[in-house]
């Protein structure tokens, strides 16, 4: 029996190893930094969304998952240093400061767009979904723009390339 599930088990390695996409197939393999979390207003004009210095990482792995992390530069600390007892403002203060999701992902370098199935999110609602989104990939440098907000502004995230299959630049 063991023999038999030890098989199986390297049969599925090997199949998902197969699957698995080098960076020279697929660009976004890697592991990136925040360099910009913008928003592009209604007249045009883009500005800091989370401030002037954000900081994420966003990590695309060969196989397909994705983790991305958006925090503003400035955030305001628990008076009570205790996540648990925090006030409404504290809360909310947290939650509007940051973006977070992770799930699998695949792109289409003809159509430039990138497409998420996003798992978790730290905004509930995108928890479950799939989302298209516009790309740009220029050198180690990658681009996105979010669905419109209601407010008619869209969010714009700008990473850049510090680490390829395990190998830092």
């Amino acid at each position: 029996m063991i023999a038999i599930v030890s098989l199986v088990a390297t049969v599925a390695l090997a199949i998902s190893s197969a699957d698995a996409q080098t960076p020279a197939q697929n660009p976004y393999v890697g592991m990136w930094k925040l360099v910009a979390a913008d928003k592009i207003l209604p007249d045009g004009k883009r500005v800091a969304d989370y401030g002037a210095v954000p900081h994420g990482l966003a990590i695309f792995t060969a196989d397909g998952h994705f983790m991305i992390d958006v925090f503003r530069d400035v955030r305001t600390k628990f008076a009570g240093k205790n996540r648990e007892k925090g006030t409404f403002e504290e809360y909310k203060d947290a939650q509007l400061t940051s973006s977070c999701s992770f799930g699998t992902y695949s792109f289409d370098a003809a159509t430039g767009k990138v497409t998420l199935h996003i798992d978790r999110s730290t905004f509930p609602n995108n928890d479950d979904t799939t989302q298209i989104r516009d790309y740009e990939l220029k050198g180690d440098t990658l681009s996105w723009r979010v669905s419109p907000r209601s407010d008619g502004s869209i969010p714009v995230t700008v990473v850049r390339r510090i680490v390829v299959e395990g190998k830092r630049d």
